[in-house]
């Protein structure tokens, strides 16, 4: 979808990209959610967004498939799921950092994509390649560092699809809606998009290319 902002050289171009916000928390409007919602709003206007909320499409456990003959699916949550998903250019997995990592939720719609990496027709691998993966998650904890196993997580599923990663968004918060008292975290929010995201690559990847 083309917008009315053009495109300025040396910032990212919004034109034709469309963003899938992936809710992971176990409660609503969390403060991850509100971290993130504050990161939309400095999206150019016009940039499509969709918001899916996980406890309200709750996925059954991941099961392995790859050796059985399994075919697409034909409906509910899982279906819906898989088509926001390569239908985004930009996929926002938000989830707050539980056990120093992502949590059940968020986790469970990333197992998904295993199956759907075998799911006849649907080119998974190949539709996912070139968009990006972002993360944001506040955490219970004034050092960010500790959140350094979600962010793996998620760099190393953007390496594998050969996506791009725009990093992760953190912020701190425990009690609810305390997220906005972390002015540092509400001021990356405002240009966490805006940040031209590069190709994901595993760790062996950068030192053969170096």
């Amino acid at each position: 979808m083309p917008l009315d902002t053009p495109h300025a050289p040396g910032s990212p171009d919004f034109s034709n990209r469309s963003f899938l916000f992936v809710l992971g928390s176990s409660r609503p409007d969390g403060n991850s959610e509100i971290l993130a919602r504050e990161a939309a709003a400095h999206l150019p206007a016009g940039v499509p967004q969709r918001w899916v909320d996980l406890n309200e499409l709750p996925l059954p456990d991941f099961r392995d498939g790859r050796h059985e003959e399994t075919g697409p699916p034909t409906h509910g949550t899982e279906k819906l799921l898989l088509e926001a998903t390569v239908e985004a250019t930009d996929v926002v997995i938000v989830s707050p950092l539980y056990w120093y990592s992502l949590s059940a939720q968020a986790k469970r719609y990333l197992d998904h994509w295993s199956g759907w990496l075998n799911v006849p027709g649907s080119d998974f691998k190949e539709r996912m390649a070139g968009g990006t993966l972002w993360g944001v998650t506040a955490l219970a904890h004034d050092e960010h560092v500790v959140a350094e196993g979600l962010v793996t997580s998620l760099h190393h599923s953007a390496a594998y699809l050969r996506m791009r990663f725009g990093g992760v968004l953190t912020g701190t918060g425990s009690r609810a809606g305390r997220v906005r008292a972390d002015e540092e975290a509400l001021l990356r929010a405002r240009t966490f998009f805006h940040t031209e995201a590069p190709l994901a690559r595993f760790p062996y990847e950068e030192r053969v290319a170096v």
